[in-house]
């Protein structure tokens, strides 16, 4: 626990006080579509981990708040590395990056020469600098049509996003066994029963959920590509299946629609809630801002052999820009 939460903040009006801060720290607040909705609605960025990091890049914000896990932040300071980074709690962590650790993604890679590493994002600094192209639940189908069909790839850490894009583009890789708790707690049992009571209503679906639960979804895609959908569909009722926390600006954008989080084993969406991203709260971003604190910091080094995985994918990705993670909503106010 913070030691610093409690202290001197009864009666503190932290919104007030996070709006201070934003201007006196020259800031910018980032939130992702997996964050509590008191966060996303004080944001100025809304957005998917990659698109985030981007548009405060763009900015001319000395410091950048990014309410996410350690990995999007860390990912903020390699493409922003004169700004301050700071992350409302450090251990807000992510079980894809968990599953990954560099060291034996190092020895993997080394038992397998004559493949190429094609890393999801949801990885750490030291595996992305491990690895030769970064992709994004977006942009991976597109940079994998680019790759020619006789380099071998391994795909990590996501098992899920690895296997769907196989299903999809016959496309064989090397899975790193890992997986997302959030997305791996939906259950497909309850999944049909919730169907079964709203007869009609699609399915949208994040692609790192298993294949037992994307073979229900009419939709697979991103986050940002969920909320596109979310706009488009027929009907009145939408389920799904990815972060509850994303249902929030489907909410905003459409009050008079229904969106129902796909359920876990005990019948409802609340145990989907990612642990790590309800780490953060107005509290800790609020002490964040006044102290600076904790802060991202990367050894250049590091933070370039990160970047030139991260700056291939942006080369190959160009054509997925308005497809998902490369493009970013700007939010204001409530």
């Amino acid at each position: 626990m913070d030691a610093r939460l409690g202290q001197g903040m009864a009666g503190l009006d932290l919104r007030a006080e996070i709006e201070r801060l934003r201007k006196e720290r020259n800031a910018v607040i980032l939130a992702h579509y997996y964050q509590k909705p008191e966060l996303q609605d004080l944001a100025d960025f809304v957005g998917d981990s990659l698109d985030l990091s981007r548009k405060a890049a763009e900015t001319d914000a000395d410091v950048i708040a990014f309410c996410g896990v350690r990995f999007m932040a860390e990912t903020a300071k390699i493409l922003s590395p004169d700004k301050i980074v700071v992350l409302p709690d450090m251990n807000a962590g992510c079980s894809l990056e968990d599953s990954c650790p560099p060291e034996q993604f190092a020895a993997f890679r080394a038992q397998h020469p004559d493949h190429i590493a094609l890393t999801y994002i949801n990885c750490s600094v030291e595996v992305k600098a491990l690895s030769d192209i970064i992709v994004t639940s977006s942009s991976a189908e597109r940079i994998l049509a680019q790759i020619p069909p006789e380099q071998k790839i391994i795909f990590g850490p996501d098992r899920n996003l690895g296997g769907y894009l196989t299903r999809v583009t016959e496309r064989e890789m090397l899975l790193w066994p890992g997986v997302c708790i959030v997305h791996e707690a939906f259950s497909e049992t309850e999944l049909l029963k919730l169907k079964a009571q709203h007869p009609g209503a699609p399915i949208a679906a994040h692609p790192e959920c298993p294949p037992h639960i994307l073979d229900h979804a009419d939709y697979v895609g991103s986050t940002r590509g969920i909320l596109e959908f979310a706009q488009s569909f027929p009907g009145d009722t939408l389920i799904v299946a990815t972060e509850p926390h994303i249902i929030h600006q489907m909410e905003k954008a459409l009050p008079g629609k229904n969106f129902i989080g796909a359920p876990g084993a005990d019948g409802n969406c609340n145990c989907n809630i990612c642990p790590f991203m309800a780490l953060n709260d107005m509290e800790k971003l609020y002490l964040a801002l006044r102290d600076l604190n904790p802060r991202i910091e990367i050894e250049e080094d590091m933070r370039l052999k990160a970047k030139k995985s991260l700056d291939r994918m942006l080369e190959l990705a160009s054509s997925s820009v308005g497809y998902g993670d490369l493009g970013p909503v700007r939010v204001t106010g409530d």
